[in-house]
């Protein structure tokens, strides 16, 4: 149903449904292509991208007041960090926001009205579990713009597995106790030692550094020729390969190498003259021992893990690894 008109139209079974904008909206192809292109035109007139926003363990972290720790009984009087609205605050002027929770639609709304009370950031820009597509995964096909234009932040990358090119990994934030403990963690968290994650240095801060770097690559070199024709996937993948090494130490199918190999480095089992470097947990191992007696770089994975989280090379001399165990043996 045509939903100006009231008219009815045959139905599309390629139709995209979009009812966060509208309840029971579908849209067609052809038509969805022509709003995503005007919509383009708008944002980039504007000198904006689109980010996708991940809600828990991303901007936010909740729990049941059940679950509250004796450490924690005096949020009960806190009023709410400031961190997240400083964070959108300053996102909203490079960036259309959108949210993309895997929680329900009603859940969705009660921590958008939290965190944009004044409805400033998102407008109906709020996708729920309702809305996705393809069950336990996330899809640019409900988001009303051109994936060319869409930077992603979340916690969980398998939920992306369409749009990887699109996602920066986010750490996991845990505030609550209850919230490490779901994840196997038993160290104090932020609520219980009463500090939230560092205004100047923490994630969001963090990432929002990184934002204004793809935004500034992205509008000031991409596209100066044929701003249409831009692409913040190509410009996320160029600012990833900031730096680019060689290691040699973990097998192909670890998390780590992926990681390492995502961000621009040619990884190797097999030590030989153009390793550049070795990274391990442990000094004593024979790889390691290589690369003292070659003064290769010897780093701890920290190394990789900081670079895939800050998007940009760190000074090896930060990660140096220094301890010897008996876990590895070559």
């Amino acid at each position: 149903m045509c939903v100006k008109c009231a008219q009815v139209v045959d139905d599309d079974l390629s139709a995209v449904p979009l009812g966060y904008i509208h309840r029971d909206l579908r849209v067609g192809t052809q038509e969805l292509a022509r709003l995503r292109k005007k919509d383009l035109n708008t944002l980039f007139q504007k000198k904006k991208l689109i980010l996708v926003l991940d809600l828990d363990h991303t901007l936010l972290n909740s729990t049941h007041f059940q679950h509250i720790s004796p450490d924690e009984e005096y949020l009960n009087n806190q009023i709410d960090s400031t961190i997240c609205q400083g964070f959108l605050k300053q996102a909203s002027s490079l960036f259309e926001l959108y949210i993309y929770t895997m929680g329900e639609q009603r859940y969705a709304m009660e921590m958008v009205r939290l965190l944009d009370p004044d409805n400033a950031y998102f407008n109906s820009r709020v996708i729920s579990q309702g809305d996705c597509t393809k069950k336990h995964q996330k899809g640019l096909d409900v988001v009303l713009g051109a994936e060319s234009a869409v930077i992603v932040l979340d916690d969980t990358e398998h939920v992306w597995q369409q749009h990887k090119e699109n996602l920066i990994l986010m750490d996991r934030y845990h505030y609550f106790s209850a919230s490490l403990r779901s994840f196997g963690l038993n160290n104090k968290s932020l609520s219980e030692v009463k500090r939230d994650e560092s205004e100047s240095d923490g994630a969001l801060a963090t990432i929002l550094q990184v934002l204004k770097r793809i935004h500034q690559l992205f509008f000031d070199s991409e596209c100066h020729d044929d701003l249409m024709g831009g692409d913040g996937r190509h410009v996320l993948k160029r600012f990833a390969e900031n730096g680019v090494w060689r290691i040699g130490e973990k097998a192909e199918n670890q998390k780590l190498w992926r990681v390492a190999e995502e961000l621009g480095a040619i990884c190797f089992e097999e030590l030989d003259s153009s390793v550049t470097h070795v990274i391990s947990n442990d000094v004593g191992t024979k790889k390691s021992r290589w690369a003292k007696k070659h003064q290769i770089f010897l780093v701890h994975p920290g190394w990789i893990e900081a670079a895939n989280f800050l998007w940009k090379r760190q000074p090896e001399e930060n990660f140096r690894c220094k301890r010897q165990t008996t876990l590895h043996t070559g």
